[in-house]
């Protein structure tokens, strides 16, 4: 039994423990443990969305088919969530960077001409000394011990 509110479906307990072949008393379970959120009707029947059921499909799959426990599923899927929030922190970073090079290399040269000290970039790397006598000499003591 779908009910459709703002074109989205909302699917009743009953369906869906029939359509996944579980006992209500499961998904009322997964609830108690925060692992499902299922929204609620003024009559208070929990209402489960398309996210919700694929939430629930990789519940199953983690304990069904690879035997996690719950608290298992649930670092699992808090580590789930923590990635996408780091993988959409990378993406922002990202588009971040490419504005900048897309502001181009005029814009370096731009700052570097109007700099307080002219400097070229190469000027900005730290060369490493050669090694000289002062070096030789510490690798003689350093032998002769």
């Amino acid at each position: 039994m779908a009910k459709r509110a703002g074109g989205k479906a909302y699917y009743m307990i009953s369906a869906v423990s029939q359509k996944y072949n579980i006992h209500p008393q499961t998904l009322r379970l997964y609830e108690r443990e925060g692992l499902l959120k299922p929204s609620r009707t003024e009559g208070n029947t929990r209402l489960y969305s398309e996210e919700d059921l694929e939430q629930l499909e990789t519940i199953l799959t983690l304990t069904r088919d690879l035997g996690v426990n719950l608290a298992g599923v649930e670092i699992i899927l808090n580590m789930r969530r923590k990635i996408e929030q780091m993988q959409g922190e990378v993406n922002e970073f990202m588009d971040y960077v490419k504005r900048e090079l897309a502001r181009g290399i005029d814009d370096w040269e731009q700052r570097l001409g109007t700099a307080l000290v002219k400097s070229s970039p190469t000027d900005l790397v730290r060369r490493t000394p050669a090694a000289g006598p002062a070096a030789s000499e510490k690798s003689k003591v350093k032998s002769s011990k």
